[in-house]
């Protein structure tokens, strides 16, 4: 573990610079109804299993339906016949998935080899860009800086778990957390649990006189682009993430000297369990790593004022309220200024294939094609069996057409 210090530097390359989406179009909790009544899925098995799909950009592309798209899935899954390696780097939040996605892939297309490595968001975009590989994996789109010709195509919806560990209480307790409160830890100004303000969010709980140690990423990663972007929605105008420039996949982080900086999401995992008092921002495909780690789990209150944990049915729910997306598909998810859909839970974004439209070859861009359209299919890559275990959720019908329409680019 790294001690943090100025010494952490503001990457300022275009890679590492991600505008965020304000004024998003949201519906009310009623959104949801709808996106499920799309699929067939009802409300009380949504709670237990992934939905399958959100409501992202239903609005804005007529209500399509699963059979609409993958019909159109279906006549790009075909992978080329002859023998074609893809390599895979980037994010740590979608590394678990992806994995497991190549493994598989390879049993059914043995021809097409699929080798992966979780070395954070950062990483994944500028070797997308150089063309050391040929899918960059990414919690962050891609700034309007980079090439037009770098595409960022929605796989999946995945979300961030606020982890914990503090003596003395339960697991099970699940302390309540505002961005507000968060935004101040990081900052330096609340560095202790006995803090009146958590206190005052979670009355009957013992909290003890333990300072707190901010747990923050040292490599480029879409999850700290998640974060920086959440705490800024909740901040004060003009709070500590906005004048350091913004949120991005690497901040210049106030100096605290208990703070520690890791890398990749294994590292926060394993970091917050051995060190007394931390609090860290985590993947939500480590969520069942962190609860056998006996890590605690925030509740974190939503635009609506719930406070709500990071739950199939709650990050479901949280990313029906966003209607429209565009055709870029640079969209955040996170607006949590804004009242959002009741119980949803309002760290939640895409998780992005970072993809040249110029590939090497016909058979190079005809294999990333079939792999990535297999990924995001609900009927192969994306079904519950994949998604669930990772706490991910399936893209909705629109957001897929809109990915499709991005991998229609890649020649």
């Amino acid at each position: 573990m790294q001690p943090a210090s100025n010494a952490t530097q503001k990457d300022t390359s275009p890679s590492a610079l991600r505008p965020r989406t304000s004024g998003l179009a949201r519906v009310g909790a009623a959104a949801l109804a709808g996106a499920l009544a799309l699929t067939g899925v009802t409300a009380a098995t949504a709670v237990a299993a992934p939905v399958r799909a959100s409501a992202v950009g239903t609005a804005a592309r007529g209500g399509l339906t699963y059979p609409a798209v993958e019909r159109q899935l279906s006549a790009v899954e075909t992978p080329p016949s002859s023998k074609v390696s893809l390599l895979e780097t980037g994010s740590t939040l979608l590394y678990p998935l992806i994995s497991v996605w190549a493994a598989a892939y390879g049993k059914i297309h043995p021809n097409i080899p699929v080798t992966t490595a979780g070395t954070g968001s950062g990483t994944g975009q500028s070797d997308a860009l150089s063309g050391t590989v040929q899918i960059g994996a990414s919690d962050a789109y891609l700034p309007p800086t980079d090439p037009k010709t770098l595409l960022n195509i929605p796989l999946d919806i995945s979300a961030q778990d606020i982890a914990y560990n503090i003596k003395g209480v339960p697991q099970t307790t699940h302390l309540k957390l505002t961005g507000a409160v968060l935004d101040e830890i990081y900052a330096g100004k609340i560095d202790n649990w006995s803090s009146s303000v958590i206190k005052g969010l979670n009355p009957g709980v013992h909290l003890p006189n333990e300072a707190i140690v901010p747990l923050h990423r040292s490599d480029g990663s879409g999850d700290t682009f998640l974060f920086s972007t959440y705490l800024d929605d909740q901040s004060p105008k003009g709070g500590w993430v906005a004048a350091q420039g913004g949120p991005g996949t690497q901040v210049q982080w106030p100096s605290i000297s208990s703070a520690l900086a890791e890398q990749g999401n294994q590292g926060m995992e394993t970091a917050c369990k051995s060190t007394p008092g931390c609090v860290a921002y985590i993947g939500v495909s480590f969520l069942n790593e962190s609860i056998k780690d006996h890590l605690g789990e925030a509740q974190i209150r939503n635009g609506d004022g719930q406070f709500e944990l990071p739950t199939h049915a709650a990050i479901a729910t949280e990313v029906a309220a966003y209607t429209t997306i565009p055709t870029n598909a640079a969209e955040s998810l996170i607006d949590s200024t804004s009242p959002s859909a009741k119980n949803g839970y309002p760290i939640v974004n895409f998780e992005y294939a970072i993809v040249n439209e110029k590939q090497p070859n016909a058979a190079t861009a005809q294999a990333v094609r079939a792999f990535l359209a297999w990924g995001m299919d609900p009927r192969f890559g994306s079904t519950g069996k994949h998604l669930g275990p990772v706490y991910f959720q399936a893209l909705s019908p629109a957001a897929i057409q809109v990915s499709l329409d991005l991998l229609g680019k890649v020649k």
